[in-house]
């Protein structure tokens, strides 16, 4: 591998498949259809209408959505999303909303909603150090919360739900920021999902949520304009000028998912391989490299893990940037060593990475 052409492995923004980037690099040149670089078409333009309409309908195809959800293009990212939820669905209500409380991003969301209203952790994984989930006998929801809120995987701690929460006659809420397109989703469950582009679908820069229309209908009516659901699905995610760069190479994401991947069934496929190989990898290692989750959480996005003084995770790190593998680094809140495997990650780059793996503990003894 040459150095110079490191691949990535970046909690985010993560990879973008090689065949997205090419289209992205003529682009920035010209659009093809237009004659003008991307950074400067017109938010107004018949064309970048024609953007939006086109991925709308792509996520709907991609995801099985039902009718009455809206698909909104929001900027952002999940922190705005962290106050507009607890706006739209907690202010004034009688009963606490529902939080999980899991890892790093999840405890961003609460300070959020508790400016709102009132809000009840269910469960909390802190004491734990957040290395595992709850199962679903830990979980005592109460049919009066207006919502239950959940991250359906944590990047910094590498947990994942591999199951859907919650009851069916209390709206859910779930941040998919991490594993959104990664996978078939029920999405006809859920109330309102939101995903920020920088992990799976695109460049940061814009924030896709997928909300029911009886959110809207019995949202507060005077909510600031931007802050305000209705306002963005009534202007067709052009209430105010968006980010139309972030949005055409989402756009790019989704043929591709379509077109090349064959659908999210075929990428789930892909990724479950990725990650077999990255959590064998550690098992195989005789506690070499130690596994961070619980087994049965592990996440198919993020594998964490450590070595077993801070000093050889150092070395490790000085290694494998020198051998061409980016972004390995645990988050600044815990540490270790994190590989993220994002859909635009090859199969090759893993099998490249557990290789420089299984050698650096044959070297290191």
């Amino acid at each position: 591998m040459n150095p110079l052409n490191h691949l990535n492995f970046s909690g985010g923004p993560g990879a973008l498949p090689e065949s997205v980037l090419l289209q992205v690099q003529q682009s920035i040149i010209a659009v093809p259809e237009v004659g003008l670089s991307i950074l400067g078409i017109s938010h107004r333009s018949d064309w970048f209408a024609s953007v939006v309409a086109e991925l709308e309908g792509n996520i709907r195809e991609l995801m099985g959505l039902p009718e009455d959800f809206h698909v909104l293009f929001l900027q952002g990212g999940a922190t705005q999303q962290f106050s507009m939820i607890p706006m739209t669905l907690l202010r004034g209500k009688p009963h606490p909303a529902e939080y999980l409380h899991t890892g790093y991003w999840s405890g961003k969301a609460l300070a959020e909603a508790r400016r709102e209203g009132a809000i009840r952790v269910l469960w909390s994984g802190e004491a734990s150090g957040f290395r595992r989930l709850p199962g679903d006998e830990e979980l005592a929801y109460s049919p009066d919360a207006p919502y239950l809120h959940y991250i359906s995987n944590e990047t910094v701690e590498g947990l994942q739900f591999h199951r859907v929460l919650g009851r069916d006659d209390v709206p859910r809420v779930c941040d998919m920021s991490s594993d959104f397109l990664s996978q078939p989703c029920e999405a006809e469950r859920y109330s309102l999902i939101y995903a920020h582009a920088q992990k799976n679908i695109g460049p940061a820069g814009v924030t896709v949520v997928l909300v029911r229309d009886g959110v809207l209908k019995n949202a507060p009516a005077d909510l600031p304009g931007f802050l305000d659901y209705r306002s963005h699905a009534q202007a067709h995610s052009i209430f105010n000028t968006p980010p139309v760069f972030a949005i055409y190479v989402v756009l790019l994401i989704t043929r591709w998912l379509r077109n090349e991947i064959g659908g999210l069934s075929r990428m789930a496929e892909i990724n479950r391989s990725k990650a077999g190989l990255m959590y064998r990898r550690l098992d195989d290692s005789h506690g070499f490299y130690r596994g961070r989750a619980e087994t049965q959480d592990r996440s198919l996005m993020n594998v964490t893990f450590n070595l077993a003084t801070p000093e050889l995770e150092q070395r490790f790190l000085a290694a494998a940037q020198a051998a061409g593998f980016s972004g390995l680094s645990g988050h600044r809140s815990t540490g270790g060593i994190r590989a993220s495997l994002y859909n635009g990650l090859t199969l090759s780059a893993v099998e490249q990475l557990t290789g420089f793996m299984e050698d650096f503990q044959r070297k290191a003894g």
